[in-house]
């Protein structure tokens, strides 16, 4: 079942650069859907369209629609707060805030008018569970997050985005400044968490790609090249440029 439809999606930036040309492609609801090609292929911006955070950008044009659930996201009309409770973003670089593990974690929800202690308790350990570190921080919750590794605070980051019980979790390159045993723990989790939420995911390396992918879009200067099940896309493309680009014949 379809989650998300994108429909001829075109975006200049007011610099000029055209980060998006006339994409259009269905994304499957509880899967995890992998954004993948050069640097500058547009994959961030397309993330940033599905959460409205390219009102924050210099925007020349743009021009399509995006459907979630059937309704145009894009709509200057829509509520671009709830859109962002409804469609989560974990970044590059986890961005914890000045606050305790805890309070990291509730404060979407307290901002969002929260304020019983149980149900914030309860949203804590739910999170941090779904995120794959409860258990390693469950006895400093009033710890400062800073004080975690950067691989503990980007799952703290996560559980911030799950606390609000989004459907969708976007993630834009977000094990590309961990090791390699945090990055396995991060994708094992979103293995997990794609049986409750849909995903969509900018990796940062072809390899996590791969590994990932249930469904695979190959990015190429603001192209979409080629789109289809994971398996399919990283073992016979259709298309001679995603192949090369699988292959490191560029990028």
């Amino acid at each position: 079942m379809n989650k998300i439809s994108i429909q001829n999606l075109s975006l200049q930036y007011s610099d000029g650069t055209e980060s998006l040309r006339n994409v259009s492609m269905d994304i499957r609801q509880n899967a995890v859907t992998v954004l993948f090609g050069p640097a500058g292929g547009g994959k961030s911006t397309l993330l940033r369209c599905l959460n409205r955070l390219n009102d924050l950008t210099e925007v020349k044009s743009s021009s399509g629609q995006v459907l979630i659930d059937g309704k145009n996201i894009l709509d200057p009309k829509l509520d671009v707060v709830a859109l962002r409770r409804r469609v989560g973003m974990v970044f590059a670089r986890p961005v914890p805030l000045p606050l305790s593990i805890r309070d990291n974690v509730t404060y979407g929800l307290e901002m969002a008018g929260e304020k019983n202690r149980i149900k914030l308790d309860e949203a804590v350990e739910r999170s941090l569970k779904l995120a794959a570190i409860w258990d390693e921080v469950k006895d400093r919750l009033d710890d400062p997050a800073i004080a975690l590794s950067g691989g503990q605070q980007q799952r703290v980051c996560l559980a911030r985005v799950l606390a609000l019980q989004p459907e969708i979790i976007l993630l834009d390159e977000p094990t590309s400044g961990l090791d390699p045993i945090s990055t396995g723990k991060v994708e094992a989790a979103l293995q997990e968490l794609k049986k409750s939420y849909t995903i969509i995911l900018a990796p940062h390396s072809i390899q996590q790609a791969a590994r990932t992918a249930d469904y695979a879009a190959f990015f190429l200067q603001g192209d979409l090249i080629e789109y289809d099940e994971g398996k399919k896309i990283f073992t016979s493309p259709k298309e001679k440029r995603t192949e090369d680009y699988i292959m490191g014949r560029f990028g």
